[in-house]
């Protein structure tokens, strides 16, 4: 992590900001250069960037391993926002930048453009609208539906999810919620009732989505989802395109199936064309969750605020890249917090049932380092795997709101077999998911237990996960599969609790295995799991 700077910091702001922005940067002794013109010219943002210690942007500028590599002085991106897809992030934590966000600047606006798409939605207001002022009467045509007593659906209950939930029960809906964080008590403080995501498409009448796009939510509301919703459902997506598929979606309109559609979000953006356009059922808004004037002003203020404190004293907010902890300290406790990162990413990886508590345990000397850090590391590599935009910032909050426990635990005195050891434990509601680690003197971050049993082995970009009997022919079967299919194994580590017992394989391989590969893993009789995971 870098020291802020000793000189008369820089800031260079290259989308459009709120004036008030540019003068909080000024009121805090900053030099600040307002080019929001520069976005959108690459070319001549390249040209320019190495005069400037902090980069405040919102989604026009593009920073990309190019850019930094032109950016020698850079100390800071600030992200007017909450996604940061248009930063390279692993190319700027590798040249020491920092990378900010504004998490939860613009909640309420995004939750209230839900609510009008979905009032929209239900008395096609849209549609009726260009009707009327086209001049034909057609006061038949546009039969609305009434939302009073319907049932929504809530896919994903965090920040902006709760917002509308709120906003739903006060127009008197009846709320479901699936969310596999959020806990029966915090559901009960909402007012929501938790569910599961197939009774969920069974019962609601609108289902709104406010998921992050990862890997488990991509497709949420695929074509075999559709199928299971309720005939004449009404869908409204003001989170992330690629949460729904699209072509799908489409032909369920075609059908019935669906009744109506209102998307502020697309697979592809700017949408110039899309499946969903032209039906008549269908209302598209331009990406406009987050554009009103209160939304811009405070996620503006917050960045500038943010990258004022960090080059003017090193305090550090809302890093997705680093959490907060000083410049002293950082060379020390870096490799640790890699190490609760990728533990954490692990067994978040293999949950999949709702996470009811996290416990980190620290043995030895690790146990005297700021662990705050360490435990915000551990709950991110949790969390991440279900919400892409979660920080180690934001981490912590965003358990507690969801009523998952965090429990931290430090036992100075001697680690077994190692100087320092963190222990992760991830309870959910099926069972519990445990894993150690350690640092060695190489300052790499290694697995030296897992489910109680010992092994050694370091994190790699893919990997796969075995749980099997040990029974002669595993591992030559295993092998046979990966060779098989091309895939090169770069390490293969064992662990068994007795012999004849239970076994693990955690193994490095170059690629990321297809699904086919991983059912013929899985069909090898002594395999019990197989999961690929990726650090």
């Amino acid at each position: 992590m870098s020291t802020p700077t000793k000189h008369t910091p820089k800031v260079l702001i290259s989308d459009a900001l709120s004036d008030a922005a540019v003068q909080i940067f000024r009121d805090r002794g900053i030099e600040v250069d307002f080019r929001p013109e520069l976005g959108k010219d690459k070319e001549a943002l390249a040209a320019i960037i190495d005069r400037y210690d902090g980069l405040a942007i919102r989604s026009a500028t593009k920073v990309t391993p190019k850019l930094l590599a032109e950016a020698g002085r850079l100390r800071v991106i600030g992200r007017a926002g909450i996604g940061v897809d248009n930063v390279d992030v692993p190319a700027a934590t590798a040249r020491g930048v920092i990378v900010m966000n504004t998490p939860f600047g613009n909640s309420i606006t995004t939750a209230e453009h839900a609510i009008a798409m979905m009032l929209a939605l239900a008395r096609q207001i849209p549609q009726a609208d260009a009707s009327t002022q086209a001049g034909r009467w057609e006061k038949n045509r546009f039969m609305g539906v009434e939302l009073t007593a319907k049932t929504l659906g809530v896919i994903g209950c965090g920040n902006i999810g709760a917002v509308v939930a709120d906003r739903g029960i006060g127009l008197r809906l009846k709320v479901v919620a699936y969310d596999p964080f959020l806990t029966p008590e915090r559901a009960v403080e909402i007012g929501v009732e938790k569910v599961e995501l197939d009774e969920l498409l069974a019962r609601a009448d609108i289902i709104t989505l406010h998921v992050p796009l990862t890997d488990r939510t991509r497709n949420i509301l695929s074509a075999e989802a559709l199928a299971k919703t309720k005939r004449g459902v009404r869908i409204v997506n003001c989170a992330r395109g690629g949460l729904v598929d699209e072509a799908a979606l489409r032909a369920a309109l075609e059908s019935g199936q669906v009744a109506g559609a209102a998307f502020d979000v697309f697979v592809t953006e700017p949408a110039t064309e899309n499946p969903l356009f032209g039906h008549p059922n269908v209302i598209c808004t331009p990406h406009l969750g987050a554009s009103t004037n209160e939304a811009q002003e405070n996620v503006a203020l917050q960045v500038a605020e943010q990258m004022s404190d960090y080059l003017l004293s090193g305090a550090i907010s809302n890093a997705v890249n680093f959490p907060s902890i000083s410049a002293e300290e950082a060379p020390r406790l870096k490799p640790f917090v890699a190490l609760a990162e990728k533990l954490g990413s692990f067994l978040g990886q293999l949950t999949e049932a709702p996470i009811r508590g996290i416990r980190i345990t620290y043995e030895g000397e690790v146990a005297g380092m700021n662990t705050r850090a360490l435990t915000a590391a551990a709950v991110t590599g949790v969390l991440r795997p279900f919400l892409q935009d979660v920080n180690m910032v934001s981490a912590p909050v965003i358990a507690r709101e969801r009523g998952v426990v965090v429990d931290e635990i430090k036992r100075e005195g001697g680690a077994s077999d190692y100087e320092s050891v963190i222990r992760i434990a991830v309870e959910a509601e099926d069972m519990t998911r445990d894993a150690a680690g350690t640092v060695f003197h190489d300052g790499k971050p290694r697995v030296v237990e897992i489910r109680g049993i010992a092994i050694d082995a370091a994190f790699a970009p893919h990997m796969l996960y075995v749980r099997n009997h040990d029974k002669p022919g595993f591992i030559g079967r295993f092998g046979s599969v990966l060779g098989e299919a091309g895939v090169n194994v770069a390490t293969f580590n064992l662990g068994r609790e007795r012999e004849g017992g239970d076994a693990i394989a955690f193994v490095a391989v170059d690629v990321r295995l297809d699904p086919e590969t991983l059912e013929r893993i899985a069909a090898i009789p002594q395999v019990k799991r197989v999961r690929a995971v990726a650090f």
